[in-house]
């Protein structure tokens, strides 16, 4: 078992301190009971208010489920500070403070749950009513905190969203972003995948299976080079032709074509 959490005491304010970061869990809690058994424990070996501080690009949505459902249910103040990232299953998780903060470089982020699954198709749809079901438990938790609607939350979550700590707070996924005393107004984001897919494939010129270079725009327009030129001689009479002017070269168009396979790859990053 990997911890992916750890637990420490504020020396100032005497706060217990939980600090999630990487991805929650790297197997499934789903039908363990071991796991689930060490995490409660040490919440409940302990008094006081809890300070959560999350970053997370997500993971089991059941170790998630088990772990909103503990800190919900502690018998003291559960506080959630996303540090840097709630994402996928580290949302949900997020949504079990009483008040949750966001730093204003962060980001949340909800999509679908996705699964492996193998067989054949009576197989495929008993994994498909599965994620179903999971998708109806997650937008609990988000109903719970935001008060959206819940077929908006399904439209968002199809769209894999991200917001901004702005965006995030207006929603009200999250209740206050951190240091906003301390400075200027965010901005608020929100963006999904598909926007972001469809914004980049809309720059796209030509044909990319054939051509995917990256073509850079012209920095400054092709010089003719001069080359040394004799004397000049009186034309010879008897082979005296009409002097052909030199045409100026023209200076290539500029493209913004971009390399799709690599905006493609760059997108496949995004997700997990």
């Amino acid at each position: 078992m990997r911890k992916f959490w750890n637990w420490a005491r504020d020396a100032d304010t005497g706060v217990r301190v939980l600090t999630m970061r990487g991805p929650i869990s790297d197997e499934t809690w789903f039908g363990d009971e071991v796991t689930p058994g060490v995490f409660r424990a040490e919440l409940n070996e302990g008094t006081g208010p809890v300070a959560a501080w999350i970053d997370s690009p997500g993971g089991d949505v059941f170790a998630a489920a088990q772990i909103y459902n503990m800190l919900r249910d502690y018998k003291d103040e559960v506080n959630v500070h996303i540090d840097s990232l709630a994402a996928s299953a580290a949302s949900v998780i997020a949504m079990a403070g009483k008040t949750v903060e966001i730093s204003p470089t962060g980001y949340l982020m909800i999509h679908n749950p996705s699964m492996m699954a193998w067989g054949d198709s009576a197989e495929m749809q008993r994994a498909k009513n599965m994620l179903d079901e999971v998708k109806e438990g997650i937008i609990n938790a988000y109903e719970v905190r935001t008060g959206l609607s819940r077929q908006q939350l399904s439209d968002m979550m199809d769209a894999e969203t991200w917001l901004s700590a702005k965006k995030a707070v207006e929603l009200g996924f999250a209740d206050k972003i951190m240091f906003e005393d301390e400075g200027k107004d965010a901005v608020s984001l929100s963006f999904s995948r598909v926007s972001v897919t469809n914004s980049l494939l809309s720059r796209i010129k030509g044909t990319p299976e054939r051509d995917t270079r990256i073509i850079l725009p012209t920095m400054a327009k092709a010089e003719t080079q001069t080359m040394p030129q004799d004397k000049e001689e009186p034309p010879d009479t008897e082979t005296e032709t009409a002097a052909i002017p030199e045409s100026e070269t023209p200076t290539p168009p500029q493209d913004d074509r971009v390399d799709t396979s690599a905006l493609m790859h760059r997108l496949n990053l995004i997700s997990h």
